[in-house]
């Protein structure tokens, strides 16, 4: 099941990551670095308030869907749940209110505050018909929708970036793209609540299940956010453009691959576990962590590794020696925020423990916030580097321990003792190709590790390296 999921959403996830990086290359080009800076902040204002008010009706949407309905009750169920879905939208232009009034923001980070709380919700409103879309199999469905608001908002987002309409543009293109996808989805959704009424009992056991995910969110937003408000208000909007700009180059990259892994992985565990109960699922679950240890591991190194001459490729001249600076750092934080997401938080999941779950996102959320107050006054966008990566790495240390409280996952310390050696053998050779800077080193470098790296571990048969590609390579079809 693992391996038909990770050949399965493969495409998505390229679509995804190839506008990921484009959204880098061109944003930090068309926009100024103040600018660039007004729509990060924006845009983790956008992912707070989603998270905060809409995301655990999105999540009931998909867990509750297949009970209803084997009750017959999915009128009910979407009856019950765009009411509660409406009645959270009506806070979201209050708090928009006394943001927007309130806070001492210069015009264009109002602006582009304004077009991220409009965004919030009609994103939300798409997520929920999404969801339902995943929950009843139906796949393309879903992936299409997926498709065509990441790469319609990004498209249109860059028109407008490039009419000048600064850090608010990407926020307004993903809105108006969600916009445009709800006129076409929505109007079959909310039919499909006709018959059903509200029922409190169904919304109460929505609320019980969505809280303690959406605090757990909550809780990882502000891990992952928090920085940059602290860097505006040290430093500057400039600062933070530089900060994003890194960070998106280091976390982005190696999102692709943890998504993809984890959708695959997360419903492969649990069929596992339930059909088979523990034995089964150690062994699901030891195939995984080998498989993701060794496929992202040499991709965070790596991506340490030639930070400097990817960021001279992909980031605006303004942005780039910043941005090579800071991506380093966050492809560590980077792998280790993806192995805790992707597979060792799954323990609280298998194990229905998600009360475990909010305290052990807690424990690195408060350690950011902390040093950040500490470290960002004393040395600057360093302090903020170094938060990251030590709060990141306190996170996946709480994970394991506080993980096995709910339900034990093996750790795949063979392959990452074993993939660590053929980092290191990499690392000595990248660290041998003269810094001619540009795509060439690049080039050189990326060419030269990936080569390096494939040669140790099929030389060595990690993790059956060779028997697994063997099998790929079987698995193509003939030419006729």
């Amino acid at each position: 099941m693992f391996w038909r999921g990770v050949i399965g959403y493969l495409p998505v996830n390229i679509a995804q990551g190839v506008v990921g990086l484009l959204t880098i290359v061109l944003f930090t080009r068309v926009l100024s670095p103040e600018e660039y800076g007004v729509y990060a902040l924006a845009f983790s204002a956008l992912s707070l308030t989603q998270t905060l008010l809409l995301t655990w009706t999105e999540a009931a949407m998909a867990r509750f869907y297949a009970k209803q309905a084997q009750d017959e009750r999915l009128p009910d169920h979407f009856a019950t749940l765009y009411r509660l879905w409406f009645a959270m939208a009506l806070t979201v232009p209050v708090v928009a209110v006394v943001v927007l009034r309130l806070a001492p923001l210069p015009p264009p980070l109002k602006v582009a505050v304004a077009a991220a709380f409009a965004a919030v919700l009609v994103k939300s409103l798409t997520k929920l018909s999404q969801e339902r879309r995943r929950a009843a199999g139906e796949v393309s469905a879903a992936a299409w929708l997926d498709i065509v608001q990441t790469v319609g908002g990004f498209a249109l987002g860059l028109v407008l970036a490039l009419v000048g309409l600064g850090g608010a543009a990407p926020l307004l293109g993903m809105g108006a793209i969600s916009l445009l996808c709800l006129v076409f989805v929505l109007p079959a959704d909310l039919g499909r609540a006709r018959g059903g009424v509200y029922d409190p009992a169904m919304a109460k056991s929505y609320l019980a299940f969505g809280l303690p995910v959406a605090l757990s969110l909550i809780l990882a937003l502000v891990l992952s956010t928090t920085d940059r408000f602290l860097l505006a208000a040290f430093l500057d909007e400039t600062t933070v453009g530089v900060y994003h700009a890194g960070y998106s180059l280091g976390s982005r990259t190696l999102d692709v691959v943890f998504i993809w892994l984890g959708m695959a992985g997360g419903p492969a565990m649990v069929a596992a576990l339930e059909r088979g109960g523990q034995p089964a699922l150690d062994e699901a679950a030891r195939e995984q962590a080998q498989f993701m240890v060794l496929l992202t591991l040499p991709a965070a190194v790596g991506l340490a590794l030639v930070a400097a001459p990817l960021a001279q490729v992909m980031v605006g001249p303004a942005l780039s020696a910043g941005a090579g600076r800071v991506t380093p750092w966050i492809a560590l934080a980077g792998w280790l925020s993806g192995v805790t997401t992707y597979y060792l938080l799954q323990a609280f999941t298998l194990g229905r423990r998600t009360g475990l779950l909010i305290v052990c996102m807690a424990i690195p959320a408060t350690a950011n916030i902390l040093l950040n107050l500490i470290l960002i006054p004393r040395f600057g966008l360093d302090g903020a580097l170094w938060s990251t990566a030590a709060s990141y790495g306190l996170g996946a240390v709480a994970a394991a321990v506080l993980g096995a409280r709910a339900c034990r996952l093996p750790l795949p310390w063979t392959s990452l003792i074993q993939g660590g050696g053929a980092c290191l053998l990499m690392a000595l050779l990248v660290s041998l190709v003269p810094p001619i800077g540009g795509v060439a080193e690049l080039i050189l470098k990326a060419a030269g590790g990936a080569g390096v790296y494939g040669a140790v571990i099929l030389g060595l048969d990690v993790g059956g390296a060779r028997a697994r590609l063997t099998t790929l390579l079987h698995r193509r079809p003939r030419p006729a």
